[in-house]
C-alpha cells in the first residue's frame, strides 16, 4: 500500500493547534511591538550565524564529498545543456561555485551567483581559477537584497536541508524566483516532496539497557533513569541513515511542491495526514522522514534509505512511547512542519498518531542546532 499526500481535516486542524500551543506563549497586545522588534532582531542574528556557517570550509567539504549530491546536480545540467546554451543563469546560494561552473560547461552565456557568505571572496578565485571570470558574475549579498539588469532563464540552486525545510532556504529561491525568472523560464530543481515511514530502532534498546546493567556493574540501581532517558531521546531530532530493515511500512508521501508554480505560503506549514500497513512483528520506536527532488529530463536526487547514503542522511523522530504492531497493523495521523516563530530557520513539528483505533499521541519536536 503506497501513500500519498491528503488535506488535514477540520479535526486535525484543531489537533494541530493544540500542538501548537504546546510551542508558543500568546503575545499581549500592548508587548507586540516589542515582541516583534526582539524577533525582528533574533532573526537577523540568526541569519548572520547561518551565513558565517557557510563561510567555513568544513560545510563545503562535506557537500563537495557528497557524490550523489552534486553529480546529480552535474548531470542535470549537462543533459540538459540545450536549455542552458545561450542563457542566463541565476546561482540562488552559490557557495564554492560549482553549480555556476556546471552552467558554464552547459553554455550558459551568463551566470548570476549569489552567495551572501564570506566564501564568495574563494568563489572569485575559483571562477578566476577555470578561466570563466566573464561568464560567471560573483554578487557577495542576500539574494532578496540583489538587483540584476536582467531577468534570467533559469535559477539553480542547492537549497534543501534537513528534513528536506530545515534552514528555510526555500523562501529564498522562491523570492528570487518571482523577482528575476522570466514567465518561461525553468527551476532546477523543479519539483522537491517528502515522506514519511515508520520504524523500529534497534539501538533504542541498548541506549536504555545502560540504566537496568549500572546495578550488576557497579552495585547500585538507576532503573529510575528509564522514563527520563526515554524523553530526552523523544525530544531531540536525529539525523542518521538508518537500515534499510528498520522501515516498517511503506512510505508516505506527505509534501510535493511544483518549485515553479508554489506560492511561499504554500512551503510555509506543511500540513498532512497519512495512514500506514505495517509489514509485521515488531515494535515501532519513532517515524522517519526523507526527500526527493526532480530535475527536467526525469533526473532524480533522493536521500531515501533504500538508495545510496547523502550527507543529508535521513531525518528520526523517536516517540515517547514506543509501541507493538504486528501484519496490517494500522498506523494513522497527522503531521505539521512549520517554521519556528522566533528562529525561522528552525523547524516545529507536530506528529499526532495512533495504533488501530487506540488513543492517539501527540509528539512535538523542535528541529534547532540540537541535531544529533
Amino acid at each position: 500500500m503506497r501513500c500519498t499526500a491528503a488535506r488535514m481535516s477540520q479535526t486535525s486542524v484543531v489537533k494541530y493547534n493544540i500542538c501548537m500551543s504546546i510551542f508558543h506563549r500568546s503575545i499581549k497586545p500592548d508587548t507586540a511591538t516589542k515582541e516583534s522588534e526582539i524577533s525582528q532582531t533574533k532573526k537577523q542574528k540568526m541569519d548572520a550565524d547561518y551565513f558565517e556557517n557557510y563561510g567555513d570550509i568544513a560545510i563545503h567539504e562535506e557537500m563537495l564529498r557528497d557524490k550523489i549530491r552534486t553529480n546529480a546536480y552535474r548531470m542535470a545540467i549537462l543533459k540538459n545543456y540545450k536549455k542552458f546554451y545561450g542563457k542566463t543563469v541565476l546561482d540562488v546560494g552559490a557557495g564554492t561555485g560549482i553549480l555556476s561552473l556546471f552552467c558554464v560547461q552547459a553554455g550558459a552565456k551568463k551566470v548570476y551567483a549569489i552567495e551572501a557568505s564570506e566564501m564568495a571572496e574563494q568563489t572569485r578565485r575559483i571562477v578566476k581559477e577555470n578561466e570563466m571570470e566573464e561568464r560567471i558574475e560573483i554578487i557577495n549579498c542576500k539574494v532578496e537584497e540583489a538587483e540584476l539588469s536582467e531577468k534570467v532563464d533559469i535559477i539553480v540552486s542547492e537549497w534543501m536541508g534537513y528534513n528536506l525545510l530545515y534552514e528555510s532556504m526555500l523562501e529564498s529561491v522562491l523570492f528570487a524566483r518571482d523577482k528575476f525568472l522570466k514567465k518561461d523560464g525553468h527551476m532546477f530543481p523543479d519539483r522537491a516532496s517528502l515522506y514519511i515511514a515508520p520504524i523500529t530502532d534497534d539501538d533504542y534498546t541498548d541506549r536504555l539497557c545502560i540504566w537496568n546493567d549500572v546495578e550488576d556493574f557497579y552495585k547500585v540501581s538507576m532503573k529510575s533513569m528509564i522514563p527520563y532517558a526515554r524523553r530526552c531521546i523523544s525530544k531531540t531530532v536525529q539525523i542518521m541513515c538508518i537500515p534499510q530493515e528498520w522501515i516498517q511500512s511503506h512510505g508516505c508521501q506527505i509534501f510535493t511542491s511544483n518549485l515553479k508554480t508554489s506560492s511561499l505560503s504554500e512551503i510555509q506549514k506543511v500540513q498532512s495526514n497519512f495512514e500506514f500497513k505495517c509489514f509485521g512483528h515488531s515494535t515501532i520506536h519513532g517515524f522517519v522522514t526523507w526527500f526527493t527532488v526532480e530535475f527536467p529530463d526525469d533526473i532524480t536526487l533522493t536521500t531515501s534509505p533504500y538508495t545510496d547514503e547523502t550527507h543529508w542522511s535521513q531525518t528520526v523522530l523517536h516517540i515517547r512511547d514506543p509501541f507493538n504492531v504486528e501484519q496490517d497493523t494500522t498506523i494513522n495521523g497527522s503531521i505539521t512542519i512549520k517554521p519556528n516563530d522566533s528562529k525561522p530557520r528552525f523547524l516545529d513539528i507536530c506528529l499526532v498518531h495512533k495504533k488501530d483505533d487506540g488513543h492517539e499521541k501527540i509528539e512535538t519536536f523542535l528541529m534547532d542546532e540540537h541535531l544529533t
